[in-house]
Parts: C-alpha cells; sequence; structure tokens
C-alpha cells in the first residue's frame, strides 16, 4: 500500500501572495502558535494540525474581502484534491477539512475535534497582540478605511454601521478582536492570549483616548 506523503513548508510558500494579512507569513507563525498549544495537548494528532494551518488559506488568501467570504471552503476543497493526490486516507482528509472549514470567527461550523479547536485557537491569537494590531492596521489602509473612527452608538449596541460609517480598525477591535480571547477553546491557547490581548486593549484604548476631540472649543 502507497504511504502517504505529508506537504512541505517550501512546496506550499510559493501558493500564498504577498499580503501583509493573509500572507504567507500569517501560515508561518499559527504554525508556530498551534505548535506551542498542541506540545501541551500531546494527545492531538501534530499531523492533522499542521497540514490544516499550511492550507487553511490557501484559496482566496488575497484580495477584497469579498473574494475571502467562503475561502476555508475554497481551501478545504484544494486540501481534499492536494492530499487525495498524495495517498492520504479519507479519514485524515476529512479531519483536515474539517478543521479548515472551522477557522473561522464569523462562520459556522464550529470546531468538533481538539486538532480543530487548536488550528482555529491558533489562527485567532495570530489577530491579536502587536501582530494582530499590526494586522489590523494594515487591513485598514489597504482598504482605504481609517485607521480610528468614533463608532456609532448603533455600532456600539449591535454591531451594525450606521449608513456611510467607515469600518474602522477600531471598529473592527471593537466588534471581533477585543472578544477573540472569550472564542478560544483551549486552555492553553487562553494562557498563550493573555499577554497579547493586554498588549493590544491597551494600543487601542490609547489610540481612541489620543483621537478624542470631544473637549475641543
Amino acid at each position: 500500500m502507497t504511504q502517504p506523503i505529508d506537504i512541505t513548508i517550501q512546496e506550499i510558500a510559493p501558493r500564498y501572495p504577498q499580503d501583509p494579512v493573509h500572507g504567507f507569513a500569517h501560515i508561518l507563525r499559527v504554525l508556530k502558535i498551534a505548535q506551542e498549544i498542541t506540545t501541551q495537548e500531546p494527545q492531538a494528532n501534530w499531523r492533522i494540525i499542521r497540514t490544516a494551518v499550511l492550507l487553511h488559506d490557501i484559496e482566496g488568501a488575497a484580495g477584497p474581502e469579498a473574494d475571502r467570504l467562503d475561502h476555508q471552503e475554497q481551501a478545504a476543497l484544494f486540501a481534499q484534491t492536494f492530499l487525495a493526490e498524495k495517498n492520504w486516507s479519507q479519514t485524515d482528509i476529512n479531519a483536515v477539512t474539517h478543521a479548515i472549514r472551522a477557522h473561522r470567527f464569523r462562520h459556522q461550523p464550529d470546531p468538533q475535534t481538539l486538532e480543530a479547536q487548536i488550528v482555529f485557537d491558533a489562527d485567532k491569537i495570530d489577530a491579536i497582540g502587536a501582530t494582530g494590531v499590526a494586522r489590523a492596521l494594515a487591513y485598514a489602509v489597504s482598504h482605504n478605511n481609517p485607521v480610528y473612527a468614533p463608532p456609532s452608538q448603533e455600532f456600539l449596541q449591535t454591531g451594525q454601521k450606521l449608513p456611510n460609517e467607515p469600518h474602522s480598525a477600531f471598529h473592527e477591535y471593537h466588534f471581533k478582536l477585543r472578544n477573540i480571547i472569550n472564542r478560544l477553546h483551549t486552555s492553553t491557547a487562553k494562557q498563550v492570549a493573555q499577554s497579547r490581548q493586554t498588549l493590544m486593549v491597551n494600543f487601542f484604548e490609547t489610540l481612541a483616548q489620543e483621537q478624542d476631540f470631544s473637549q475641543l472649543k
């Protein structure tokens, strides 16, 4: 029986664009975080986790947000074909594709396996801390959005913007980034995230204070 072939970092890297938010540097950081979590979760299957991380943004990794809305499905379909060609069992392919499909913050399904939970956690931890701040700012600038704009009361209460209200990096922090730590699944991930959370909160709250012009006369 032909043995399955594991994918390498070198063969996957060229398939990712030079994107400051979702490019291959993001993949390497997520892989590093996932490895750190997995060392404390020895029952997890590192081979499944590693492969899912390397492939989770493989399709639709760059470009307008409209092109990324279903990128987890694109990546899962790519993984299905790619791993089948490398003689992976359907059971292992299913484990990888589930982890890929379940890595999104705003989308179903929820991660059902420990491996999928670790992929989700590692991907989300890369969105907070110093790196998360840098990514949020890079995304805002590259999409012609402001770094800071005061959120409307409607947005603060419901997460829905008013007509013509910009989606600034601070909006993304308020709606998503500050809440990520509460969505993490593994206790190891929550520990890893603590210092990153503190740094990120301090940055964005200071940013808001420095741009508060309400007392101007």
